[in-house]
């Protein structure tokens, strides 16, 4: 029988994951993560029925995917970066980690390349409407809430807290 980590380096841990612009081609697995979420099942199922992470979406929008070794897309997140004419702030769009990959620093590892594309856009901070149960995750990165957003019968049924999140 072969030791556990035989033949693997003592100093060469497991890879960490890597982050990638999303394509149009990971359209599906996406929208199966999102769909997926644990996080919407119960009472906040109607929220992600039928949602769909379109190419379009993809390629108009900052979004990029988490990846394991294997290529598996572990989570993601997307940047919506409107024109100052609009007056609209950025804002974190979508954020989804898969269930199995929650708890390895996913989400985290995401916020801090968030951080990165947004300084590269010159933001000093980036809005974030959250899912009630994240709120949580994003004041332990560091974001700070400033209000609460209405529920929009039908699509959203529940209020939803507003947070800031520092890019510096």
């Amino acid at each position: 029988m072969t030791p556990p980590g035989a033949g693997r380096s003592r100093t060469a841990g497991p890879t960490a994951p890597g982050i990638r612009r999303a394509t149009a081609r990971d359209a599906k697995r996406l929208t199966r993560l999102v769909r997926g979420s644990s996080a919407y099942q119960g009472h906040y199922a109607p929220m992600v029925a039928g949602y769909r992470v379109g190419p379009d979406y993809i390629e108009s929008h900052e979004v990029f995917a988490a990846t394991g070794e294997d290529g598996r897309v572990l989570g993601f997140y997307a940047l919506v970066l409107s024109p100052p004419e609009l007056d609209v702030m950025p804002e974190l769009d979508l954020m989804f980690v898969a269930d199995d990959a929650q708890g390895l620093g996913i989400g985290r590892l995401l916020i801090e390349h968030l951080r990165g594309r947004a300084r590269a856009a010159a933001l000093d901070t980036v809005r974030i409407v959250a899912h009630p149960p994240a709120e949580g995750f994003y004041l332990s990165v560091g974001a700070r809430r400033t209000g609460t957003v209405p529920a929009r019968p039908p699509a959203v049924m529940w209020d939803r807290p507003e947070l800031l999140l520092p890019v510096t």
